[in-house]
């Protein structure tokens, strides 16, 4: 089954209304140069309204690693998504610590898979998303075609520019690695503030047709 992680959440409220859309993760950025960051003092209702049921990833970018560790467990994190140039070794401190990671690849040209063959061991999952300059929540999509290839041990998500017309063809896709889609500007009424009609329509008509 596909599995939907909704990022950039920002308000406490929106967090409480996403949740009854049922994603299976949400995401909270902790990136200082995203609109959506959420800051070192988060307001603890973000968290707390999130249910149990429902995964809390955080969102890093080249973050030092202590204080990945200390946000991780102040916010009550589930998984840590590392959205720049860290390195197998920094991911495989931050598992060995109990979090689940997730390692963010950007897309433009030709994928080379060899190149992530040492995050393998190191993470949980890899996601693909566009390439730009403000590390994702640019709306864009990449060409789902550069990674059909994809071959390795390790289950994906996919990020980019996934708007609500998008949940036919995301259906369609069949690489056996594919686990999950992240979803982000694209439901968005402002930065960090969701749809919740358009996710809950999105969520709905995305797992309705895997029953």
């Amino acid at each position: 089954m596909i599995r939907i992680k909704v990022c950039g959440m920002y308000d406490p409220l929106n967090v409480k209304g996403t949740a009854e859309a049922r994603p299976d993760f949400m995401g909270f950025i902790f990136y200082p140069g995203s609109p959506r960051y959420i800051g070192t003092e988060p307001d603890p209702d973000l968290f707390l309204n999130v249910p149990s049921d429902i995964l809390k990833t955080g969102v890093f970018v080249n973050e030092n690693l202590r204080n990945v560790l200390d946000l991780a467990f102040r916010t009550g994190l589930n998984l840590i998504q590392l959205h720049g140039n860290e390195s197998p070794a920094y991911c495989y401190q931050l598992r060995s610590s109990g979090l689940k990671i997730i390692k963010t690849f950007s897309v433009t040209g030709f994928v080379d898979f060899e190149l992530l063959e040492p995050y393998v061991p190191a993470c949980d999952y890899f996601l693909f998303d566009t390439k730009t300059e403000k590390f994702g929540g640019s709306g864009i999509k990449f060409d789902w075609g550069k990674i059909a290839g994809y071959h390795l041990d390790k289950p994906f998500f996919i990020s980019g520019g996934i708007g609500p017309e998008d949940s036919g063809l995301l259906r369609t896709l069949e690489n056996k690695g594919f686990f999950a889609v992240d979803v982000n500007s694209r439901f968005e009424t402002s930065p960090g503030i969701k749809n919740i009609s358009l996710l809950k329509t999105f969520i709905d008509d995305i797992k309705k047709e895997q029953l």
